[in-house]
């Protein structure tokens, strides 16, 4: 079976994220007139991923986000420094960075002559409408989720079933998930019956019990996945057994 849809997750996946947070963390931090350093970008990349999985487990809303991970940033930092005022700043910031993982725009331009696109965020509404509106990669998708608008995260089944509709319900086994998150993007598409690319450029260790459909540590490996080729002596999808593209 061919796929007719493609859902691609945005930050990590098509957008740089990295390079936005540390755009946004050294321009607020020179705003609020803070020491910014290296460390400083490494203890708030911790303390970010942590306070988005308890997000993404339903366990804070995305409200509490906000400011919450930069108070436990400036506790760890011994920074005095009003959180909520911060987080304000830093949103506007990172609204403004709309950097793509190089290949990206390459890449959505080639599959939108032969597959229907859908961007399935975890994000804030805020910053991503913005960045989504000064990017021209997303003239190319028909379909853009952003949890905190629908109210559900990835990898909650109501997430997809929202997605699903804004499709209007394409067969299941013709929609490929594409992500960079294990947790939300991968054992998303997994509960919800759906093929899924794991785009791992850093070679890291899969903790799923169950593995993604496929693996690929370069953006433009998906064109060998849709085109149903082969690729290094790997079985395709129409061989019916997942594959590793490296």
């Amino acid at each position: 079976m061919n796929y007719d849809w493609l859902l691609f997750d945005a930050d990590g996946t098509l957008f740089d994220y990295h390079r936005a947070e540390r755009y946004a963390l050294e321009e607020s931090f020179r705003e609020h007139n803070l020491a910014y350093s290296e460390n400083v970008r490494r203890s708030y990349a911790d303390i970010n991923r942590v306070i988005w999985q308890e997000f993404e487990r339903g366990l804070i809303s995305a409200e509490y986000l906000r400011a919450e991970r930069f108070r436990r940033l400036f506790a760890e930092m011994g920074t005095v420094c009003d959180p909520t005022t911060f987080s304000a700043t830093y949103l506007v910031n990172l609204a403004r960075a709309d950097f793509l993982i190089d290949g990206a725009m390459v890449l959505v331009k080639s599959l939108s002559r032969t597959h229907k696109l859908a961007l399935v965020t975890n994000g804030l509404t805020d910053v991503q409408r913005s960045r989504f509106g000064r990017s021209p990669v997303t003239q190319f998708f028909s379909v853009i989720v952003i949890s905190e608008e629908v109210g559900v995260v990835k990898p909650d089944r109501e997430y997809f079933d929202h997605t699903f509709d804004l499709m209007e319900h394409p067969p299941r086994e013709t929609v490929l998930i594409i992500g960079d998150s294990l947790t939300s993007d991968i054992q998303g598409g997994i509960n919800y019956g759906i093929d899924t690319c794991w785009y791992n450029p850093g070679h890291l260790p899969c903790t799923l019990q169950v593995k993604p459909t496929y693996e690929i540590v370069a953006l433009e490996e998906i064109k060998a996945i849709v085109a149903n080729d082969q690729v290094n002596g790997s079985t395709s999808k129409s061989g019916l057994k997942p594959i590793q593209l490296h």
